[in-house]
C-alpha cells in the first residue's frame, strides 16, 4: 500500500504538463479505482506533524484534465481571505507586465528610450546588449539615473540633483508616450497563453492583477488595448510609483495582496526576471517564471516552476489548475 501511494505522488510530481491531459483515459480511471479500493481514508504525509491528505484528494490530484473545477474552501481572518489545505485554485493570480504579458523590452521600451534620447539630442543610444544589463535595475527613471550617474550626464542636462530628478521625469514621460503609441498600434502582440490563463482565472472567480515597475499609463495601455476593455475592467493594476521601493523589493506584491484582500500565501505570481522572482518570493508567494528574450539565461533556481511561455493548446505549458497545484504542495511538504 505504501508503495502504491508513493508511486501516485511520484507520478503527479514528475509527469509533464503536456501529458496530464490524458488522465481521462480508461487506464488512468482504472488506476484511480484500484487506488481507492486499498488506500486508507487518510494518509499521514512524511516529515509533518499535522498535514493529512484524504485518499480521495490523492486520487483526484492525478486527475488533471484541462477543465478547471473550483473546489476551494474559503476562510477569513480580519476580512482577509485565507488559504487552506483543501484549496485547489489560488485566490489571486498576479502578473508582471513587460516580458510576461508582452515581450516589450527589446523592441518596445528600448526603442522608445532611444527615440526620446534622440528627440532631446542627448547623444545617447542603448543597444540591445547594454539594455539587457540595464534591465537589472527596476524602473525606467531609476534605470536612466543609474546609467547617467555611471557614464556621465549629458551636457544639456541640469546640474543640481533636484533639477535632474525633474529632467529624468520629463524624459520618462515622453518615453511612455512613445511606447503607448506602439501599443495602441498593436505592433507588439500578447505572449502565447496569456489570454487563456487570465480567462480561466476570471471565469473561476480568481482575482487578477498586474504588478509592474513600468509607468501605470503604459501598463494600462497594454491591458486595455491588448486584452480588451471587458477583461481590463476586472484586472487591477499596480504599477510605477505606487510603491516607494521597486522590485526586487516585495512592496508591490504585498500591496496587491493587501488591496485585494487575500493572504500572500494564496497568491501565484507569473514573472519573467530574476528581480521579479526575488520580489515575489520575498512577499511569500508562489512564483512561476516564463522566460523572455532578455531573461532566458538568468538563474531561476528558487522559482516554483519555469517555462518558456504559458502557451496555448496544443502547445500549452501550464494552466490555472497547475497554479493551484503549487499551493497544495506547500501544505504537503
Amino acid at each position: 500500500m505504501k508503495l502504491l501511494y508513493s508511486e501516485i505522488i511520484r507520478v503527479e510530481e514528475t509527469i509533464p504538463m503536456a501529458l496530464r491531459v490524458v488522465s481521462s483515459s480508461p487506464a488512468i480511471h482504472s488506476l484511480q479505482r484500484r487506488a481507492a479500493s486499498i488506500l486508507p481514508s487518510t494518509v499521514t504525509l512524511p516529515n509533518t506533524n499535522s498535514s493529512r491528505l484524504s485518499s480521495s484528494s490523492a486520487i483526484s490530484s492525478i486527475d488533471t484534465t484541462k477543465s478547471v473545477t473550483l473546489r476551494s474552501k474559503k476562510s477569513r481572518r480580519n476580512g482577509v481571505v485565507m488559504c487552506s489545505a483543501s484549496s485547489v485554485l489560488p485566490k489571486a493570480l498576479l502578473f508582471d507586465c513587460d516580458g510576461v504579458l508582452v515581450d516589450t523590452e527589446k523592441d518596445g521600451h528600448r526603442i522608445s528610450f532611444n527615440d526620446t534620447f534622440a528627440e532631446k539630442e542627448l547623444g545617447v543610444t542603448w543597444d540591445v546588449d547594454l539594455y539587457g544589463e540595464l534591465l537589472k535595475i527596476g524602473g525606467g527613471k531609476e534605470r536612466m539615473t543609474a546609467y547617467f550617474n555611471k557614464v556621465g550626464w549629458p551636457e544639456n542636462a541640469p546640474k543640481t540633483e533636484e533639477e535632474r530628478k525633474e529632467f529624468i521625469a520629463g524624459l520618462h514621460k515622453r518615453k511612455t508616450e512613445l511606447f503607448m503609441a506602439l501599443i495602441e498600434k498593436k505592433l507588439l502582440p500578447l505572449r502565447p497563453g496569456v489570454e487563456k490563463l487570465i480567462d480561466q482565472a476570471l471565469g473561476n472567480g480568481v482575482k487578477v492583477a498586474v504588478c509592474s515597475t513600468s509607468n501605470e499609463k503604459a501598463v494600462s495601455a497594454i491591458v486595455s488595448c491588448l486584452l480588451g476593455p471587458e477583461r481590463a475592467e476586472q484586472i487591477q493594476i499596480y504599477a510605477g510609483d505606487v510603491v516607494p521601493r521597486k522590485k526586487p523589493d516585495p512592496a508591490i506584491y504585498l500591496l496587491a495582496a493587501k488591496t485585494l484582500g487575500v493572504d500572500p500565501s494564496c497568491c501565484v505570481v507569473v514573472e519573467d526576471s530574476g528581480i521579479g522572482l526575488a520580489a515575489a518570493k520575498a512577499a511569500g508567494m508562489k512564483c512561476i517564471v516564463t522566460k523572455s528574450g532578455y531573461t532566458a539565461d538568468e538563474n531561476f533556481s528558487n522559482a516554483d516552476a519555469v517555462f518558456d511561455c504559458i502557451g496555448d493548446p496544443p502547445e500549452e505549458r501550464f494552466d490555472l489548475a497547475f497554479c493551484g497545484s503549487l499551493l497544495e504542495k506547500q501544505y504537503a511538504s
